[in-house]
């Protein structure tokens, strides 16, 4: 067998979440978790505009989720702690030497490094739940890892940040050679691009250590988009002027060089916390269209859409207000995780055969 990850413009079957939950990540402030509850919710029904979405939701939240959500979004109750799905569902593959034949990748998840505040034992199970409600074929991993730390082009590129990866919290004896046999293994990644590191907030004690899909994506094959800080009093001015020099000297898997597109920052540099990671590369696309993160800057968002519409010809992108969100560590491509749908014709037949 030959597993596959599709590039996320590929044809969704749905977009899967969870809801929020009470823990560390919710937060302490009950006016703030209603916030989080609105946040998820307006994702979902802007997805759910495009593509069917299910909802993974704790017993304790399934009457909140079902009064906030309506019933044109599926719910699923399982047990949930946390609820940043991208990092701990499934990424799923398809078999190129099977069609019709889905794979659920189950990375080894671990709180994004197991700091002391975390709480993942829940969550972890989510991937084996997820691939038995939707007969996806299991891809068990040791390697630690998160759906946010990985973006592909769908034809044998991965972007991935040493400072995730190769976090020793997370996977204390990798290496690079060890990493990228196991992204070839998983996901058919034959050529792997490094960053050095990601944006600045997302190392403080909630952050990532270094995400990727909140720095760069990939939205064709041979074409990036990168976050550009055009604010010299941001460290990010730095960082994202680094990231670009050193991606403009990268090739894909088909030894393309890469076009890089930039998508500049909104103007805010902090919030309450200190300086904001706000970025618009962290959006979801969709059947149709892109799902992006808005920060209440018109001008700004209204260029982000032009520029992702552009990078994503055909598809119309649609704002919803991320900044609570990454109030809590993350944007909406952390929280949403797209299902590739399957040839018609094989489903059916597989069905037949059962």
């Amino acid at each position: 067998m030959t597993w596959m990850m599709p590039h996320e413009g590929a044809e969704h079957e749905r977009t899967w979440m969870a809801f929020p939950n009470e823990g560390p990540t919710l937060g302490d402030d009950p006016a703030e978790h209603e916030r989080f509850y609105a946040a998820w919710t307006a994702v979902a029904h802007a997805v759910a505009e495009f593509e069917p979405v299910t909802m993974l939701a704790d017993p304790s939240k399934a009457d909140r989720a079902r009064n906030m959500l309506g019933s044109g979004i599926e719910i699923v109750e399982t047990p949930v702690d946390e609820f940043w799905f991208r990092d701990h569902g499934p990424t799923f593959v398809v078999d190129a030497d099977r069609p019709g034949v889905l794979g659920a990748v189950d990375w080894v998840f671990n709180g994004w490094g197991a700091p002391d505040w975390a709480a993942w034992a829940k969550a972890a199970a989510h991937a084996r739940f997820v691939a038995d409600l939707v007969g996806a074929e299991v891809v068990p991993s040791l390697l630690v890892n998160e759906g946010g730390g990985i973006h592909v082009d769908g034809e044998g590129t991965v972007l991935l940040t040493e400072t995730v990866q190769l976090d020793p919290r997370r996977n204390r004896f990798a290496d690079r050679t060890r990493v990228e046999a196991e992204m070839a293994r998983t996901i058919g990644a034959t050529k792997a691009v490094w960053l050095p590191r990601g944006l600045t907030r997302d190392y403080d004690e909630f952050g990532t250590n270094g995400h990727v899909d909140i720095v760069a994506t990939i939205p064709s094959p041979g074409r990036l988009l990168l976050h550009e800080q055009r604010n010299p009093d941001h460290p990010d001015f730095a960082v994202t002027r680094e990231l670009r020099a050193l991606l403009s000297h990268e090739t894909d898997a088909a030894g393309r060089r890469f076009e890089i597109i930039d998508l500049p920052a909104p103007d805010v540099l902090r919030d309450d916390e200190g300086f904001v990671d706000y970025s618009y590369v962290n959006h979801l696309v969709v059947n149709g269209g892109v799902i992006a993160c808005g920060f209440g800057e018109e001008t700004a968002d209204a260029r982000a859409r032009e520029i992702l519409e552009a990078a994503y010809p055909g598809r119309r992108a649609v704002t919803v207000d991320a900044r609570q969100i990454f109030a809590g560590g993350g944007g909406i491509h952390c929280i949403t995780q797209q299902q590739p749908a399957l040839p018609r014709v094989a489903e059916r037949a597989k069905r037949d055969e059962a």
